[in-house]
């Protein structure tokens, strides 16, 4: 059988340690001439001529890929290919050999081989396929890599809180991530976190290496949701003019999150139902059922079973998709909870603020942020800390730009000792009465005694009097 590699060209412009190569074959001439053309490329080289001897220098010198005949004295090249994938499945491995063999390439491949040369080699294609080699090993790389940061950005410790109410959906979610269920419904009013919930509960499973995938189901009409779940053949529709993969088939392994899927019409409710229930489906005018893998997770700020037994949600696949719920608490339910997150928008704020950083809340609008209801719950306190961090001058967040339902609904309790504008019986000094005003109003404004006189309609220098007064007495 011939044995014989094309003379490489120098290769001066390729940039120094292109990486290093552990080539594998039991034929010292073979193994020259590719240790001459990868050195001229910049390649570091290394030469086994064993199966023993390519295991020993892959443990020794961690080579980056690794050039493998298949066809050894002591063994075969796939046994060396799946010892390097067990000990460093990133390492990049190319066969070689000169004997084609069906079989042994399906074999190379299944077992992570990136590709699959044929003797005599030709240089250029063995280029070729080492530099394509690299570019995919950096594209893996740098998947990874952002997959991890998204795991560290949407894990449950990104969940600020330390309510009882928090704390039990919290531990319920990392029970359930950790779990093989494939089905979990978020209950929970608007903005109370239930997209965050469910990035955590996916970044913190065995899918968190496959894809999460989000709709909102009240922002699409019914056949666009459709077509976005299943995808859709050639043809299927007037427009359909190729075939398109959907959600379903794009997140296999991983995740789909059904935002508000309250809002999803009844009839693709039992078309969902139908694929939760035998675990396939099809593509809109297709006629082939694949099968389905990803774990649901469905929110709603409704309540589904109350829904479904007014006739506007189905009962059976609330039911379905209730295999595990989970309940988010409104903002209103978690206490000092407020304080906590209002501290944390505000270091975010922080960093995009221009100028001195924020301190935190004035004890005015501590009060005012614990008394209020939080309709709009965690995303309504995010929005306000984000709008005050804009339009504050100094180094807290006072009353002066809240929004005015804020001040209003926030509980009226103007005094520091408990008492609100009414008369007690046994009577109080007028003079007291004006210095917790005074001082309130103070303290809504962060010390800015302007703003401060304006809150009183009154006028600096009266405020300043009515506030020494007070501790000259």
């Amino acid at each position: 059988m011939e044995r014989r590699l094309d003379r490489p060209e120098r290769n001066t412009n390729l940039p120094k340690s292109a990486g290093k190569v552990l080539i594998v074959d039991d034929e010292s001439f073979v193994r020259m001439a590719l240790n001459e053309a990868l050195r001229s490329w910049e390649y570091e080289t290394i030469e086994a001529g064993t199966v023993a001897e390519a295991l020993e220098l892959f443990e020794q010198e961690e080579p980056q890929i690794a050039l493998l005949d298949i066809d050894l004295p002591d063994g075969s090249g796939l046994d060396v290919l799946t010892a390097i994938k067990e000990r460093r499945p990133e390492t990049i491995v190319v066969m070689i050999t000169g004997n084609v063999d069906v079989e042994n390439s399906v074999s190379a491949l299944r077992g992570g081989a990136h590709d699959f040369i044929s003797k005599p080699v030709r240089l250029e294609e063995l280029r070729v396929t080492l530099r394509n080699a690299a570019e995919t090993q950096s594209l893996r790389r740098e998947v990874h890599h952002a997959r991890r940061e998204r795991s560290v950005a949407f894990n449950f410790s990104q969940i600020i809180g330390q309510s009882d109410a928090i704390k039990k959906a919290i531990e319920l979610g990392e029970r359930i991530a950790d779990s093989d269920v494939a089905s979990i419904l978020l209950q929970g009013e608007t903005g109370t976190g239930k997209d965050l919930f469910a990035k955590a509960i996916h970044f913190a499973s065995d899918r968190s290496t496959h894809p999460y995938l989000a709709i909102n189901c009240a922002a699409l009409p019914a056949t666009l949701i459709e077509s976005e779940l299943f995808g859709y053949e050639k043809g299927a529709f007037t427009d359909a003019k190729q075939r398109k993969e959907g959600l379903f088939e794009q997140a296999q392994g991983g995740t789909i999150f059904l935002d508000e899927i309250g809002e999803m019409e009844l009839s693709l409710q039992a078309k969902l139902l139908r694929v939760l229930e035998n675990g396939v489906f099809r593509r809109v005018g297709g006629l082939k059922d694949i099968p389905l893998d990803v774990r649901i997770i469905a929110a709603s700020n409704q309540n589904l079973k109350k829904a479904g037994e007014a006739g506007t949600f189905r009962l059976d696949l609330y039911f379905r998709l209730s295999v595990i719920q989970i309940d988010i608490p409104p903002l209103r339910e978690r206490g000092d909870d407020v304080l906590l997150l209002a501290k944390h928008y505000t270091e975010l704020a922080n960093q995009k603020r221009r100028g001195k950083k924020l301190k935190g809340l004035t004890p005015a609008v501590e009060r005012i942020f614990k008394d209020y209801e939080w309709t709009g719950n965690v995303r309504e306190l995010r929005n306000i800390i984000e709008r005050s961090s804009i339009l504050e001058d100094g180094e807290q967040i006072t009353t002066t730009h809240l929004p005015a339902d804020l001040l209003e609904n926030s509980g009226g309790n103007l005094s520091g000792q408990g008492y609100a504008i009414k008369l007690p019986i046994d009577g109080i000094p007028l003079e007291t009465v004006e210095f917790e005003l005074a001082k309130q109003a103070f303290e809504r404004t962060g010390g800015n005694l302007t703003q401060a006189a304006k809150l009183l309609d009154i006028s600096r220098d009266q405020l300043r009097y009515k506030l020494r007064k007070s501790q000259k007495e």
